[in-house]
Protein backbone atom coordinates (compact mmCIF):
# COMPACT_ATOMS: atom_id res chain seq x y z
CA UNK A 1 0.00 0.00 0.00
CA UNK A 2 1.48 3.34 -1.08
CA UNK A 3 1.57 6.17 1.43
CA UNK A 4 1.81 9.93 0.83
CA UNK A 5 5.43 10.20 1.96
CA UNK A 6 6.48 13.85 2.01
CA UNK A 7 9.92 13.06 3.44
CA UNK A 8 11.01 9.48 2.64
CA UNK A 9 14.30 9.89 4.57
CA UNK A 10 14.95 12.05 7.63
CA UNK A 11 18.46 12.33 9.11
CA UNK A 12 18.47 13.72 12.66
CA UNK A 13 21.49 15.09 14.53
CA UNK A 14 20.54 13.44 17.83
CA UNK A 15 19.11 14.72 21.13
CA UNK A 16 15.86 15.62 19.38
CA UNK A 17 13.00 17.06 21.44
CA UNK A 18 11.04 14.16 22.94
CA UNK A 19 8.80 15.99 25.42
CA UNK A 20 7.73 19.33 23.88
CA UNK A 21 6.43 19.98 20.39
CA UNK A 22 8.59 17.14 19.05
CA UNK A 23 8.85 18.95 15.70
CA UNK A 24 11.52 16.69 14.23
CA UNK A 25 9.95 13.41 15.37
CA UNK A 26 6.52 14.57 14.25
CA UNK A 27 7.83 15.21 10.74
CA UNK A 28 8.75 11.53 10.57
CA UNK A 29 5.44 10.48 12.14
CA UNK A 30 3.50 12.48 9.52
CA UNK A 31 5.61 11.15 6.65
CA UNK A 32 5.01 7.58 7.81
CA UNK A 33 1.26 8.12 7.55
CA UNK A 34 0.29 9.97 10.74
CA UNK A 35 -2.58 8.28 12.54
CA UNK A 36 -2.57 5.60 9.83
CA UNK A 37 1.12 4.82 10.41
CA UNK A 38 2.61 1.51 11.45
CA UNK A 39 6.02 2.43 12.85
CA UNK A 40 8.87 0.02 13.44
CA UNK A 41 11.57 1.10 15.89
CA UNK A 42 15.04 -0.42 15.39
CA UNK A 43 16.97 0.23 18.65
CA UNK A 44 19.90 -2.15 18.11
CA UNK A 45 22.46 0.69 17.91
CA UNK A 46 21.95 1.11 21.66
CA UNK A 47 23.45 -1.02 24.43
CA UNK A 48 20.04 -0.69 26.11
CA UNK A 49 17.73 -1.41 23.18
CA UNK A 50 14.70 -2.30 25.30
CA UNK A 51 14.89 1.04 27.16
CA UNK A 52 15.39 3.04 23.97
CA UNK A 53 12.74 1.09 22.10
CA UNK A 54 10.20 1.63 24.88
CA UNK A 55 10.91 5.38 24.93
CA UNK A 56 10.18 5.85 21.22
CA UNK A 57 7.25 3.44 21.44
CA UNK A 58 5.64 5.76 24.00
CA UNK A 59 6.34 8.84 21.87
CA UNK A 60 4.87 7.55 18.61
CA UNK A 61 1.99 5.84 20.38
CA UNK A 62 1.13 9.15 22.11
CA UNK A 63 1.19 10.90 18.72
CA UNK A 64 -1.57 8.53 17.63
CA UNK A 65 0.11 5.99 15.36
CA UNK A 66 -2.11 3.12 14.34
CA UNK A 67 0.54 0.64 15.50
CA UNK A 68 4.07 0.82 16.91
CA UNK A 69 6.42 -2.17 16.98
CA UNK A 70 9.87 -2.45 18.55
CA UNK A 71 12.13 -4.60 16.36
CA UNK A 72 14.42 -5.62 19.21
CA UNK A 73 17.01 -7.73 17.40
CA UNK A 74 19.56 -9.19 19.80
CA UNK A 75 22.40 -10.21 17.49
CA UNK A 76 23.87 -9.37 14.06
CA UNK A 77 21.88 -10.57 11.04
CA UNK A 78 18.94 -11.65 13.22
CA UNK A 79 16.99 -9.06 11.22
CA UNK A 80 16.70 -11.62 8.39
CA UNK A 81 14.53 -13.92 10.46
CA UNK A 82 11.01 -14.23 9.11
CA UNK A 83 9.37 -12.55 12.12
CA UNK A 84 11.33 -9.31 11.62
CA UNK A 85 10.86 -9.30 7.85
CA UNK A 86 7.11 -9.75 8.35
CA UNK A 87 7.01 -6.81 10.74
CA UNK A 88 9.03 -4.71 8.30
CA UNK A 89 6.61 -5.57 5.52
CA UNK A 90 3.73 -4.18 7.59
CA UNK A 91 5.52 -0.93 8.49
CA UNK A 92 5.00 2.44 6.84
CA UNK A 93 7.87 3.95 8.82
CA UNK A 94 11.19 2.67 10.22
CA UNK A 95 13.02 4.60 12.94
CA UNK A 96 16.73 3.90 13.56
CA UNK A 97 17.72 4.94 17.07
CA UNK A 98 20.93 6.44 18.37
CA UNK A 99 23.77 4.58 20.03
CA UNK A 100 26.81 3.11 18.27
CA UNK A 101 26.75 3.30 14.47
CA UNK A 102 29.22 0.42 14.16
CA UNK A 103 26.87 -1.78 16.18
CA UNK A 104 23.91 -0.73 14.02
CA UNK A 105 25.90 -1.42 10.86
CA UNK A 106 26.97 -4.86 12.12
CA UNK A 107 23.37 -5.80 12.91
CA UNK A 108 21.82 -5.01 9.52
CA UNK A 109 24.40 -4.45 6.77
CA UNK A 110 24.28 -6.82 3.81
CA UNK A 111 20.93 -8.21 4.98
CA UNK A 112 17.64 -8.86 3.25
CA UNK A 113 16.25 -6.45 5.84
CA UNK A 114 18.22 -3.41 4.64
CA UNK A 115 17.73 -4.43 1.00
CA UNK A 116 13.97 -4.46 1.59
CA UNK A 117 14.14 -1.03 3.25
CA UNK A 118 15.93 0.42 0.22
CA UNK A 119 13.46 -1.20 -2.17
CA UNK A 120 10.50 0.17 -0.21
CA UNK A 121 12.11 3.62 -0.31
CA UNK A 122 12.52 3.30 -4.08
CA UNK A 123 8.84 2.35 -4.38
CA UNK A 124 7.74 5.23 -2.15
CA UNK A 125 6.00 2.99 0.40
CA UNK A 126 8.22 3.60 3.43
CA UNK A 127 9.58 6.51 5.44
CA UNK A 128 12.94 6.03 7.22
CA UNK A 129 14.37 8.24 9.94
CA UNK A 130 17.63 7.87 11.83
CA UNK A 131 18.86 9.85 14.80
CA UNK A 132 22.52 10.21 15.85
CA UNK A 133 24.00 6.78 15.01
CA UNK A 134 20.93 6.16 12.88
CA UNK A 135 21.85 9.22 10.81
CA UNK A 136 25.58 8.42 10.69
CA UNK A 137 24.91 5.17 8.78
CA UNK A 138 22.93 6.88 5.99
CA UNK A 139 25.82 7.36 3.54
CA UNK A 140 27.78 4.88 1.48
CA UNK A 141 30.74 5.84 3.68
CA UNK A 142 30.37 6.39 7.41
CA UNK A 143 32.11 8.27 10.20
CA UNK A 144 32.50 5.48 12.73
CA UNK A 145 34.13 7.59 15.45
CA UNK A 146 36.97 9.97 16.17
CA UNK A 147 37.89 13.11 18.05
CA UNK A 148 37.31 16.87 17.84
CA UNK A 149 38.83 20.19 18.77
CA UNK A 150 42.00 20.05 16.66
CA UNK A 151 43.04 21.09 13.19
CA UNK A 152 41.81 18.64 10.53
CA UNK A 153 44.07 15.58 10.38
CA UNK A 154 43.77 11.91 9.51
CA UNK A 155 43.76 10.73 13.13
CA UNK A 156 40.61 12.73 13.94
CA UNK A 157 38.23 10.40 12.14
CA UNK A 158 37.60 6.67 11.81
CA UNK A 159 35.90 5.77 8.53
CA UNK A 160 34.17 2.65 7.25
CA UNK A 161 31.35 1.62 4.95
CA UNK A 162 27.81 2.81 5.72
CA UNK A 163 24.40 1.44 4.77
CA UNK A 164 24.06 3.57 1.61
CA UNK A 165 20.51 4.81 2.19
CA UNK A 166 21.61 8.20 0.77
CA UNK A 167 24.94 7.16 -0.82
CA UNK A 168 26.12 10.68 -1.73
CA UNK A 169 26.44 11.80 1.88
CA UNK A 170 29.09 11.61 4.58
CA UNK A 171 27.17 12.40 7.78
CA UNK A 172 28.32 13.62 11.18
CA UNK A 173 25.93 14.32 14.07
CA UNK A 174 25.79 16.28 17.36
CA UNK A 175 27.79 18.56 15.08
CA UNK A 176 28.31 22.05 16.46
CA UNK A 177 27.27 20.77 19.89
CA UNK A 178 30.42 18.62 20.03
CA UNK A 179 32.72 20.78 17.88
CA UNK A 180 33.01 18.26 15.03
CA UNK A 181 33.83 20.55 12.11
CA UNK A 182 37.47 19.42 11.93
CA UNK A 183 36.35 15.79 12.06
CA UNK A 184 33.97 16.24 9.12
CA UNK A 185 36.61 18.14 7.14
CA UNK A 186 39.03 15.27 7.75
CA UNK A 187 36.43 12.79 6.51
CA UNK A 188 35.74 14.85 3.37
CA UNK A 189 39.48 14.98 2.67
CA UNK A 190 39.48 11.17 2.68
CA UNK A 191 36.38 10.93 0.44
CA UNK A 192 36.15 14.15 -1.60
CA UNK A 193 33.55 12.57 -3.89
CA UNK A 194 31.07 12.63 -0.99
CA UNK A 195 29.08 15.59 0.31
CA UNK A 196 29.87 16.33 3.95
CA UNK A 197 26.83 16.93 6.17
CA UNK A 198 27.02 18.02 9.81
CA UNK A 199 23.73 17.78 11.73
CA UNK A 200 23.21 19.74 14.94
CA UNK A 201 21.16 18.32 17.80
CA UNK A 202 17.36 18.60 17.59
CA UNK A 203 17.80 19.34 13.88
CA UNK A 204 17.18 17.25 10.79
CA UNK A 205 17.61 17.12 7.05
CA UNK A 206 14.26 15.98 5.67
CA UNK A 207 14.80 14.50 2.21
CA UNK A 208 12.02 14.97 -0.31
CA UNK A 209 12.89 12.10 -2.65
CA UNK A 210 13.70 14.46 -5.53
CA UNK A 211 17.37 15.10 -4.72
CA UNK A 212 16.64 17.90 -2.24
CA UNK A 213 16.19 18.23 1.50
CA UNK A 214 14.70 20.78 3.87
CA UNK A 215 16.14 21.76 7.26
CA UNK A 216 13.92 21.51 10.34
CA UNK A 217 14.67 22.06 14.00
CA UNK A 218 16.49 24.36 16.38
CA UNK A 219 20.03 24.15 15.00
CA UNK A 220 21.76 24.08 11.65
CA UNK A 221 22.88 21.68 8.95
CA UNK A 222 26.42 22.31 7.74
CA UNK A 223 27.31 21.28 4.18
CA UNK A 224 30.91 20.73 3.07
CA UNK A 225 31.02 20.65 -0.74
CA UNK A 226 34.38 19.56 -2.17
CA UNK A 227 33.14 19.46 -5.76
CA UNK A 228 35.55 22.24 -6.77
CA UNK A 229 38.43 21.03 -4.55
CA UNK A 230 41.74 21.95 -6.16
CA UNK A 231 44.18 20.44 -3.67
CA UNK A 232 44.47 18.28 -0.58
CA UNK A 233 47.56 16.75 0.96
CA UNK A 234 45.55 13.87 2.45
CA UNK A 235 47.31 11.08 0.52
CA UNK A 236 50.77 12.25 1.56
CA UNK A 237 50.13 13.31 5.15
CA UNK A 238 50.88 11.31 8.27
CA UNK A 239 48.25 10.61 10.93
CA UNK A 240 48.61 13.81 12.93
CA UNK A 241 49.92 16.42 10.50
CA UNK A 242 47.42 19.17 9.52
CA UNK A 243 45.45 18.68 6.34
CA UNK A 244 45.16 21.17 3.48
CA UNK A 245 41.87 21.47 1.58
CA UNK A 246 41.68 24.22 -1.05
CA UNK A 247 38.56 25.73 -2.59
CA UNK A 248 35.88 24.12 -0.45
CA UNK A 249 32.33 25.48 -0.37
CA UNK A 250 30.64 25.62 3.05
CA UNK A 251 26.94 26.24 3.61
CA UNK A 252 25.24 26.75 6.99
CA UNK A 253 21.54 25.98 6.62
CA UNK A 254 18.84 26.68 9.20
CA UNK A 255 15.11 26.08 9.64
CA UNK A 256 13.27 26.24 6.31
CA UNK A 257 16.36 26.28 4.08
CA UNK A 258 16.45 23.88 1.15
CA UNK A 259 19.43 22.22 -0.49
CA UNK A 260 19.73 20.27 -3.74
CA UNK A 261 22.38 17.68 -2.87
CA UNK A 262 22.53 16.25 -6.38
CA UNK A 263 23.11 19.59 -8.12
CA UNK A 264 24.76 21.04 -5.00
CA UNK A 265 22.70 24.20 -4.93
CA UNK A 266 21.35 25.98 -1.88
CA UNK A 267 18.10 27.87 -1.59
CA UNK A 268 15.50 29.15 0.87
CA UNK A 269 11.73 29.14 0.39
CA UNK A 270 11.25 32.92 0.55
CA UNK A 271 14.65 34.30 -0.42
CA UNK A 272 16.34 34.88 -3.75
CA UNK A 273 19.76 33.29 -3.92
CA UNK A 274 22.30 35.90 -5.00
CA UNK A 275 25.82 35.35 -6.20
Amino acid sequence: MAIPTQYPVIAIGGAEDKVGECTVLRSFFDSAGGTQATIGIVPCASQEPSVVGARYHRIFNAMGAQAVQVLDMQRPQECDEGRWLQLLDACTGIFLSGGDQIRLFDFIHGSTFITAIKERLRMGTLAVAGTSAGAAVMGEKMIAGGSSGESPNRSLVNLMDGLGIVPELLVDQHFHNRNRMARLLSAVAAHPDKLGMGLDEDTCAAFRGDGTFQVMGKGTVTIIDSGALTHTNYRFSDLTSPLSLHNLRVHILSEGDHYDYQRRRVGAPSLEVTS
